[in-house]
């Protein structure tokens, strides 16, 4: 045998078996794969978005917009002051008639000759006739003698509203104005709007003699009437 062509093959053959280990598997060889290509398809029954058109700006004259409704100033309106005028020509005057067409068609009058004694409540009828009837009514108790007061309306009333509705006598809208007293004055009708017309009194007596009407008022058809007389004066 040639032993120069069985060398290189013996030591080939050693080199190959200590670079390639017999129990250990090839390395694995990588697959290739592709990468998918993903394909957006939309369903038969999607709708585009439509772009958005711009909407006009609105524009308006001043006579489209409403003015706003003011509340209603009672005080503000001359006939409250026209009633109180007329009330003092027919107190003074004493003339029924006169009276009874100031009258509330709907309430008639609540008349109070002490603020806190019975109300004596004349319909338009039967005011006509409040200066000249004797009929006896009960006002209630004297807080300065605690009897019942009783008497006409021309007996007990008349002459304490000629004494306070004058054209000298303070009227003030919306309050009570009353002089020194001896109670806290309260207006029994909170739904009527009302005046007070006030007689300060006399120096002869100190200011004590002071007298006030409240005159609660009631709106009829866009009209003015007199709906309630509560008297204020010194109390011991």
């Amino acid at each position: 045998m040639n032993l120069k062509k069985i060398m290189p093959a013996l030591f080939l053959l050693i080199l190959t078996a200590c670079t390639i280990p017999v129990d250990e598997p090839p390395p694995p060889t990588p697959l290739i794969t592709a990468t998918p290509q993903l394909a957006l398809t939309l369903p038969a029954t999607f709708t585009p978005i439509p772009t958005l058109a711009q909407s006009p700006t609105p524009t308006f004259t001043l006579s489209d917009v409403e003015a706003p409704t003011q509340p209603y100033d009672f005080c503000a309106d001359i006939g409250g002051y026209h009633l109180i005028e007329s009330l003092i020509q027919a107190f003074t005057s004493k003339n029924g008639a006169l009276f009874a067409s100031l009258i509330s068609p709907t309430h008639g009058v609540d008349v109070r000759y002490y603020r806190d004694g019975k109300v004596i409540n004349y319909d338009v009828e039967h005011a006509k006739f409040v200066f000249e009837t004797t009929f006896e009514a009960d006002w209630g108790l004297s807080f300065g003698s605690g009897e019942p007061t009783i008497g006409s309306f021309q007996e007990i009333v008349l002459p304490t509203l000629q004494q306070v509705f004058t054209p000298a006598s303070l009227v003030v809208c919306g309050q009570l104005q009353i002089g020194g007293a001896t109670y806290f004055p309260e207006w029994p009708y909170p739904d009527l709007d009302f005046y007070s017309v006030y007689f300060p009194g006399t120096e002869e007596f100190g200011k004590m003699d002071w007298q006030t009407w409240s005159v609660g008022m009631d709106h009829v058809a866009g009209e003015t009437y007199l709906a309630a007389l509560v008297h204020y004066v010194w109390e011991p």
